[in-house]
């Protein structure tokens, strides 16, 4: 099932309900019928976005550095930031704009 977020700063974003519902819980969000990220609430969901990406990719760097020191070598797959960027990119347009995002099943 696909989620669609919306906000009148930056084009519609479209996600997987998986992501979406990941991504609203790191925003303190539940995945409802309908729902809406506050602009006042940006600030804090882009920062606690950008931890959650950032964890990532030193847990990313680390696997590799395993890796390639036991001589495996492992595709790199879709992390979070590759599948999470056109939502912080809206929620940081929204934030610039003072307009809030919506969403809807």
């Amino acid at each position: 099932m696909l989620v669609m977020f919306q906000s009148p700063a930056a084009p519609d974003v479209i996600l997987l309900r998986d992501l979406a519902q990941y991504l609203l819980g790191l925003a303190g969000k539940r995945l409802d019928t309908r729902g809406v990220i506050l602009h006042e609430e940006l600030p804090g969901v882009i920062r606690r976005l950008e931890a959650a990406i950032s964890d990532e990719q030193k847990a990313e760097v680390a696997l590799e550095a395993l890796n390639y020191s036991s001589g495996c070598s492992e595709e790199q797959g879709s992390g979070l930031s590759q599948r999470a960027w056109p939502f912080l990119e809206m929620m940081q347009e929204a934030r610039k704009t003072n307009a809030d995002i919506i969403w809807g099943l």
